[in-house]
């Protein structure tokens, strides 16, 4: 008798071969026993050789696309997962064991109020990668954010909001999803153990890529959620910060068509609550002027 899944394992890939045939390799060894556990890779296009190496790969079911759609082509492996609960990678990171998400399972299958569950990232050599997004905690605890290298979540939540947000293409996805999971009325957690491995750094990134998303995705995300007077006061410093980010990087004209495109494409508002804000103060104060400035002094 075939046991039912319950957990989908996504990842996404797009023209970093050596990088997806190593967590291809390590998720198939830790899986191998597991009917409970199906893997989902999608291509996003790659034209070297990636698609072919995954269609090539027994237990991994392969979706290959013929574009790069950005985190939208997650979409179709979330569509094809038949699981109760996603885990959801990039192509270069992995989970150290299951027994971490073995765990972070149970809790989702004890605890209905939880909807996400934010594992804890570290590089291959066990330092940890923290980021504004979780507690630096080594305790279960309530997180206001997840990393989007890493997370498990339920898979109808995940679906009634409709997945990863398509138009963002890159960053600010993770913010947009814990806003709506916290919207539905689920919390999410962070669970030190369920440690995930993640061989990459944003420092690889390309410099227009760090401005123009960033600047363009987190604009849409102050229009969207924020009221008045907060709204204005975040694009302002967004603005700011935006353009302290693209001299760096020399991005000037990257940075002004982020700011076009981030004020001037209509905005259904969604407005988060006041105790809602309240428990995404570390979004505030990542996009906060007066916070930057104090940081830095």
């Amino acid at each position: 008798m075939t046991s039912p899944i319950k957990l989908s394992i996504v990842f996404l890939n797009f023209n970093k071969l050596i990088e997806t045939q190593e967590t291809a390799i390590h998720l198939q060894a830790l899986c191998a026993n597991r009917n409970d556990i199906e893997i989902i890779a999608v291509d996003n296009g790659s034209v070297d050789g990636t698609a072919e190496y995954l269609q090539a790969q027994p237990g991994i079911f392969s979706i290959l696309l013929p574009d790069n759609s950005g985190i939208a082509a997650y979409s179709a492996g979330f569509n094809k997962a038949q699981g109760d609960y996603l885990l959801i990678l990039d192509d270069d990171s992995c989970p150290q064991n299951l027994s971490g998400i073995d765990r972070a399972l149970l809790t989702l299958d004890q605890r209905d109020d939880i909807g996400v569950i934010a594992a804890h990232i570290q590089t291959p050599d066990g330092n940890p990668q923290w980021s504004w997004h979780l507690p630096i905690s080594d305790t279960f605890c309530r997180s206001p954010f997840f990393i989007g290298c890493g997370f498990l979540i339920r898979r109808e939540l995940f679906a009634k909001i409709g997945w990863y947000p398509d138009d963002f293409f890159l960053y600010q996805n993770e913010i947009d999803v814990s806003f709506q999971v916290r919207l539905q009325g689920y919390d999410i957690f962070y669970d030190p153990a369920c440690i995930i491995v993640h061989r990459g750094t944003p420092s690889q990134r390309p410099g227009w890529r760090r401005v123009f998303f960033p600047t363009r995705n987190t604009l849409w995300l102050i229009r969207r959620y924020y009221p008045q007077p907060q709204a204005s006061y975040l694009i302002f410093s967004r603005l700011i910060i935006g353009l302290t980010s693209a001299i760096r990087f020399n991005e000037l004209i990257t940075y002004f068509k982020a700011v076009r495109d981030g004020l001037l494409l209509p905005m259904t508002k969604n407005s988060l609550p006041p105790e809602l804000r309240k428990s995404f103060i570390p979004f505030w104060k990542q996009n906060s002027l007066i916070h930057q400035l104090l940081r830095r002094t």
